[in-house]
C-alpha cells in the first residue's frame, strides 16, 4: 500500500508533468503537506438516480488514501451542516457546502497571485485548510492571514492547520468584509466565488496590489479575474484563460425561490440559438444580462427566472429549425440575453480572457475587448 509522503511525491511528479506546477518551491510545499489531514473524511458521489447522494468515504475505506492524493475537489460538508461523519450508514443528499478544491486549480491560483518575498497575504475562505498551509509554507505564517465564514469548517481547519505545524493568523467571520482589523495587504485571493467585489478588498489591498478572485452569479457561471488595485476603492484586471469555478460566498447566494412554476406569457421567435447559454462563456455572458435570474434546462430548452421581480422566460425549439421563446413579468430576460449575446457574438465570441473589469466604489464593470467596448454592470 503506498504511503501518504509517496502518494505527496507522485501528486506533485503529475502536477508538474501536466505544467501546473511552475515553481520548485511550490512543488516543495505539495510534498510536505498531507492532504489527510483536511480531508480526513470525503463525500463521494453515487452515480445514478435522479437525486444527486454522497456516500461518506473515511480512514480505513478501500481507496481512502489514494482518493486523498487524486487531483479531484473533495467534499467535506452538504447543506452547511452535513458532514461525512455525521452520515453513520448508508448515503446522504444536498448540496456540497465547503470542500478542499482540487490541488492542481488551488496551486494555479496560487502562482498566477504572483506572490513575491515578503508581501502579506489575505485569504478569504479557509475551507479545510490545505490551500492556507500551502500558501503559509510557501510565504511564511507570519505573511499570511485567512477567514472562514463558517464556524465549524474553521474549527476544524485551525485544528489541522496547527497539526501540519503551520501558525498563519487565522479568523472566524465574513470573508467579504476583510480583515476586520483592517490592513494593507499586497494580495488577496478568494477560495468562495463572489457576484461582485466587496468594497472592503479595495481598501485593504495597497494601491499596486493584486486581487485573484472567481466572479460568479445566480446562474452559477463563473470567471477567474486578476485585478490591480489602482487606488482606494478602485481596480482594473482582466478574465484568465481555462474553467475555474467554486462554491459562491454564503452572504452572495440567491435567496431561496419558491417552487418552480412556468407560467404563460408572449411567445415570439428566438433572435439566438438557445444552447449557446448552455456554453461555458455563453452562460457566462448571459449572467452578466441577467445578473438576477437563475438558468435552468438544458439544450434548446433554456429557462430563466428572476428571484426578485417574479420574471420568467423559457425557450423550446419551434417549427421552421426556428426557436421560440415564451417571457413574462416587467423584467424581459430574454431579450436582454440575446442582446448581451450579440454583442458578445459580434466581438468574435472570445473566452474569458477576452474579457475585463473596471471597479470603483460607484461602479463595476466587465467588458469585452477594452474599457469602451460592450460590457454589463454587475450587481453592486
Amino acid at each position: 500500500m503506498s504511503t501518504s509522503v509517496q502518494l505527496r511525491a507522485t501528486l506533485a511528479d503529475a502536477l508538474t508533468e501536466d505544467g501546473t506546477l511552475t515553481d520548485s518551491r511550490w512543488r516543495s510545499a505539495v510534498e510536505a503537506i498531507p492532504r489527510e489531514l483536511f480531508a480526513g473524511a470525503y463525500f463521494q458521489e453515487v452515480p445514478g438516480g435522479a437525486t444527486t447522494h454522497y456516500r461518506p468515504v473515511r480512514q480505513g475505506d478501500a481507496g481512502w488514501l489514494e482518493g486523498i492524493y487524486t487531483d479531484q475537489t473533495l467534499i467535506t460538508q452538504l447543506d452547511g451542516r452535513i458532514r461525512p461523519d455525521d452520515v453513520a450508514d448508508g448515503t446522504a443528499s444536498g448540496s456540497p457546502s465547503s470542500s478542499s478544491t482540487l490541488p492542481s486549480l488551488v496551486l494555479r491560483m496560487w502562482q498566477q497571485l504572483d506572490v513575491r518575498c515578503g508581501q502579506r497575504v489575505l485569504e478569504v475562505g479557509t475551507g479545510t485548510g490545505y490551500s492556507t498551509a500551502l500558501g503559509a509554507h510557501r510565504i511564511g505564517d507570519g505573511n499570511l492571514t485567512s477567514i472562514e465564514y463558517d464556524p465549524v469548517v474553521g474549527t476544524a481547519a485551525h485544528s489541522a492547520i496547527k497539526a501540519a505545524g503551520y501558525t498563519p493568523r487565522l479568523i472566524i467571520g465574513d470573508g467579504l468584509r476583510g480583515d476586520p482589523e483592517g490592513g494593507a495587504y499586497d494580495r488577496l485571493i478568494a477560495t468562495c466565488s463572489v457576484r461582485y467585489i466587496p468594497v472592503p478588498w479595495l481598501h485593504q489591498v495597497k494601491p499596486g496590489g493584486k486581487i485573484l478572485v472567481t466572479l460568479s452569479g445566480w446562474s452559477y457561471a463563473s470567471g477567474l479575474a486578476l485585478l490591480t488595485v489602482t487606488g482606494p476603492g478602485a481596480a482594473t484586471g482582466r478574465f484568465l484563460p481555462g474553467y475555474t469555478s467554486f462554491m459562491i460566498a454564503r452572504p452572495h447566494d440567491r435567496p431561496p425561490r419558491p417552487a418552480l412554476a412556468l407560467l404563460p406569457g408572449e411567445e415570439r421567435v428566438s433572435l439566438i440559438d438557445p444552447t449557446v447559454v448552455g456554453t461555458w462563456t455563453g452562460s457566462w455572458v448571459a449572467q452578466l444580462a441577467a445578473p438576477s435570474a437563475e438558468r435552468l434546462g438544458m439544450g434548446t430548452e433554456q429557462i430563466l427566472l428572476d428571484v426578485s421581480t417574479g420574471s420568467q422566460a423559457r425557450t423550446a425549439s419551434g417549427t421552421d429549425a426556428d426557436w421560440v421563446v415564451v417571457q413574462r413579468g416587467p423584467v424581459p430576460l430574454w431579450d436582454r440575453v440575446e442582446q448581451a449575446v450579440q454583442s458578445w457574438q459580434a466581438a468574435g465570441a472570445p473566452h474569458q480572457e477576452g474579457f475585463g473589469i473596471t471597479v470603483s466604489d460607484a461602479r463595476q464593470r466587465v467588458w469585452i475587448g477594452s474599457e469602451d467596448g460592450p460590457g454589463w454592470d454587475l450587481p453592486i
